[in-house]
This record gives C-alpha cells, sequence and structure tokens, in this order.
C-alpha cells in the first residue's frame, strides 16, 4: 500500500482536505505532520467568530449527548475530511481508517521525506 507523509506547514485546509480525501479513497494511506501550521483563508477574527459560534452549539435536553466540538488542529483537520468522505458506508469507514494526523513531528516520522501538495501551499 503506498504511504504518503505530507507536511502540513503553509497548506490551506479545505485544498489539502480535498485532495486527501480522494487519495484516501483510492485506497492509499497518508500520514499528516504539523497539522498545527495548516492555515485557513480569511481573515483571523472572522474564522475565530465562527468558531466560537459553532462551538456553543449544544443539546437542550442533555448536553453530555451533545455534539462534541473538537478543539485540537489535528481533530478540527480530521472532521475537515470526513466531512468529505461517505463515513457511515463500509468503504469511507476504511477510507478514514488509513488516515493519521499529527500535530508537530513525531520522532519516528522525522527522518522520513515529506511530500507537499503544490495545489495547496498559501501563496502570498
Amino acid at each position: 500500500m503506498l504511504t504518503y507523509v505530507i507536511d502540513g506547514k503553509g497548506h490551506l485546509m479545505g485544498r489539502l482536505a480535498s485532495i486527501c480525501a480522494k487519495e484516501l479513497l483510492e485506497g492509499k494511506k497518508i500520514i499528516i505532520i504539523r497539522c498545527d501550521k495548516i492555515e485557513k483563508s480569511g481573515k483571523h477574527i472572522r474564522n475565530k467568530f465562527k468558531f466560537i459560534s459553532r462551538s456553543k452549539k449544544r443539546t437542550n435536553t442533555n448536553p453530555k449527548h451533545g455534539p462534541f466540538h473538537f478543539k485540537t488542529p489535528s481533530q478540527v483537520f480530521w472532521k475537515t475530511i470526513r466531512g468529505m468522505l461517505p463515513h457511515k458506508t463500509f468503504r469511507g469507514s476504511n477510507a478514514l481508517m488509513r488516515l493519521k494526523l499529527y500535530d508537530g513531528i513525531p520522532k519516528n516520522l522525522n527522518t522520513i521525506k515529506k511530500t507537499y501538495c503544490s495545489l495547496c501551499i498559501k501563496s502570498n
């Protein structure tokens, strides 16, 4: 099985997620490191307010059952990719199992060559 190690620094979130979702559905294994350095387009304050308004949504009857909102960058990126996959089917759930996300660089992946998606890099 083909494995890609992608360095997330400087990539745009939506573009990288869509490319990863397609590759996962084709059967490739993807490891993304430095998810904390993935960038979002738009102004920071607008993205912050969108996150705050989304995180306030709870269930009226019992908040313990309510929607759980991820806070770490790797979990937020995982949820973005999950929204682009048919995760309730066998094919989609297998694709999600082939995805590994890390904040920072783990020691075992420190010496492996990383790839960059030229379509996803933010141009300034």
